[in-house]
């Protein structure tokens, strides 16, 4: 294996990422008290302005950055939301010709229930390492944390090729106005080689962790209707059908209830082997993984195995009814047959499905040969790519233990995430020939689009100088 240059002024690294890192905590609050959240949950976000005022926020704090050469540049697309262009010249004796895209996001996913006392979505709260609020780790830090890397090592006297940071505002919607701009941003970008994103997670925040593979997505409403207007319970039922027995019955034929296993063809595959290899090592040292979540007293996870948990969460498809209509809550509900119910699924898919066949083939199985001729649907469809990275070169292994190392104090370890970052399919595809380094804060209890959301500050302090770290390694490789 290639050695890697040792990082000249490695203390120099940490203590800049540090200092500036005492600077961002108080943007970072600013940004999480805006709820600027994706354009597919706040279809009138031009309107209520949430976007442009966090795309503003993060661009004046990117551009008043020390940073050679540094341009920061709104584009906007028409229909589309906004993305942050910035680019960097190479520094020292990088490449100009060989460049790093840094990949991050600022929209946010909605509010959800459950906060607790004293928190809330859009009410930012430091607690001793933890800075609360939705949208700090998933993904506000990103614009900040890329800067502030390329920044130190500017600062540390060492030398980074030519770096692309893209900032879009579409990523928790599926990233549907991305694609536009990788197009028409195309010679900006250039063909670069290494990629870097800060959108992921990690099980522990003693290590770098990074993430080898990412599932895809297919999600739809299901509506079942079964009659026009609602029915005096004691009257229509046993001779009409419930629609959401209805609704039970169209979900037994894509999910056993019993086992959780999709049972339909085209969202399964063969798993890797080095994938299962890779589960095994990191189970056989993390242990359970699944026991950081806040299970009520008595429950537990589907499977005791850590790494069958490791690989439920990454390679194996799974369905969650997140959303339903045409349930009224406990307290006003009537004794009714109601006329239709409408539930929102949604599928995580492996890394390797095709995510098109697999939602035609949903779409297929939910909607024939409807239970007592009811009028089933299975709409609003949409779909999103897995991605499985490439066999890592190396000089980024050995990269990744030394930044990993140097700023963690642990070698650097990889697994497979349960999410979605669409973006990753996509550069995977287009740029056949580069190295992925996917990473991020949200660790164990982070709880990302969900109530409590929090940033590890500590962790982002070291994720961003191993980040610098890396930008070395790659201009010396």
């Amino acid at each position: 294996m290639s050695s890697v240059r040792v990082v000249p002024l490695e203390s120099t690294i940490s203590e800049h990422c540090d200092q500036v890192w005492d600077d961002i905590v108080p943007v970072l609050r600013d940004y999480i008290a805006i709820p600027n959240v994706s354009l597919a949950f706040d279809p009138q976000w031009r309107e209520h302005g949430h976007m442009d005022q966090a795309v503003e926020l993060v661009r004046s704090w990117c551009a008043a950055r020390e940073i050679v050469g540094l341009s920061v540049e709104v584009v906007e697309l028409d229909g589309r939301t906004p993305v942050i262009l910035m680019e960097i010249p190479a520094c020292r004796d990088g490449s100009a010709d060989d460049p790093v895209l840094l990949y991050g996001h600022l929209d946010k996913q909605p509010e959800m229930e459950g906060w607790r006392d004293g928190l809330g979505p859009w009410t930012p709260v430091l607690e001793g390492d933890r800075l609360y609020g939705r949208g700090g780790a998933d993904d506000g830090y990103s614009a900040f944390a890329s800067l502030t890397a390329i920044e130190a090592v500017q600062a540390a006297g060492g030398s980074h090729n030519r770096c692309v940071v893209i900032i879009e505002s579409s990523e928790e919607s599926g990233s549907p106005d991305l694609p536009a701009y990788v197009d028409a941003l195309a010679d900006r970008i250039g063909t670069p080689s290494l990629v870097v994103c800060l959108d992921s997670g990690c099980i522990d925040y003693d290590r770098l962790w990074v993430t080898t593979s990412l599932r895809g997505l297919v999600s739809g409403t299901l509506t079942v209707e079964i009659v026009t207007e609602g029915l005096h319970s004691g009257d229509a039922s046993g001779m009409v059908p419930s629609s959401f027995r209805i609704a039970r019955l169209l979900l037994d034929r894509v999910e056993s209830s019993s086992t959780g296993e999709i049972l339909v063809p085209e969202l399964n595959v063969d798993v890797p082997s080095g994938r299962i290899q890779e589960a095994a090592a990191t189970a056989a040292e993390i242990g359970r993984i699944a026991d950081h979540y806040p299970f009520v007293a008595g429950a537990g996870p589907t499977t005791d195995d850590p790494a069958e948990q490791l690989l439920s969460r990454t390679w194996r498809p799974t369905l969650s009814v997140v959303g339903a209509d045409g349930l009224p809550p406990t307290a006003r509900a009537g004794n009714v047959l109601r006329p239709r119910t409408s539930l929102k699924l949604s599928f995580r898919i492996p890394p390797t499905c095709d995510p098109g066949a697999a939602l035609h083939a949903v779409t297929r199985v939910l909607e024939r040969d409807p239970p007592y001729g009811a009028r089933v649907t299975f709409g609003d469809g949409e779909s999103g790519p897995g991605w499985n990275a490439p066999a890592t070169a190396p000089w980024l292994v050995d990269a990744l233990d030394a930044a990993s190392t140097a700023t963690f104090g642990q070698p650097a370890r990889t697994f497979g995430e349960g999410g979605s970052i669409p973006f990753m399919g996509m550069l995977g595809e287009r740029f056949p020939n580069a190295q992925f380094v996917i990473t991020g804060v949200l660790g164990p209890d982070a709880n990302a689009h969900g109530p409590n959301e929090y940033l590890h500050l500590p962790t982002a302090r070291h994720l961003t100088a191993a980040v610098a770290h890396l930008l070395v390694a790659h201009a010396a490789r």
